[in-house]
């Protein structure tokens, strides 16, 4: 119960985050790879312009945001990920919610991540990759029955073969053996 109100808590504050950013329309330029090997700390590669830039309003589309904070988040630059990623005009993408929730996750924030997670499983369910994450943070949080659940509900909609499924499992049997 007290597990459910936090979750509920955390996607509340999501909620408020979505209304506190402001929309920016969709613009050309992005990229992924080069955000992280050729740009420094605040910046963004801009395709259109073929150098890094700083991330302004309108210049960026989503699927571009998406890039980008996506490889931030993979290169460890969580905070930049999120200062990417705050940028996208759809605040309901459930791509660009779960690179939020991985990046907060990653950066300490297990709380505000899981509001993130639910939020972008509240819009796609089928959405596995959001899934792994959520039961990776639920083990953050010591709780292997939500990390469980979440293995369960991957297993329905992809079995047992899945990159998603294996690396869950793998997680959780770690997880049980520490």
């Amino acid at each position: 119960m007290h597990k459910r109100m936090l979750i509920q808590a955390a996607a509340a504050l999501v909620a408020v985050q979505f209304f506190a950013v402001p929309v920016f329309a969709a613009g050309s330029g992005g990229g992924n790879d080069q955000t992280v090997t050729q740009c420094k700390k605040g910046e963004v590669w801009d395709k259109k312009k073929q150098k890094c830039v700083p991330p302004k309003e309108g210049m960026l589309d989503d699927d571009s945001i998406y890039d980008a904070g996506h490889a931030l988040a993979m290169a460890g630059r969580y905070d930049e990920a999120i200062s990417v990623l705050v940028l996208a005009a759809n605040k309901q993408d459930p791509r660009i919610l779960n690179y939020l929730g991985y990046s907060h996750r990653h950066s300490g924030r297990v709380t505000v991540g899981l509001g993130y997670y639910e939020e972008a499983l509240r819009i796609d369910p089928n959405y596995t990759l959001v899934r792994e994450y959520l039961g990776e943070a639920h083990l953050q949080i010591g709780d292997l029955a939500g990390a469980q659940q979440q293995l369960t509900e991957i297993e329905k909609r992809t079995g047992k073969g899945s990159r998603e499924y294996g690396m869950l499992a793998e997680q959780i049997e770690h997880f049980m053996r520490s």
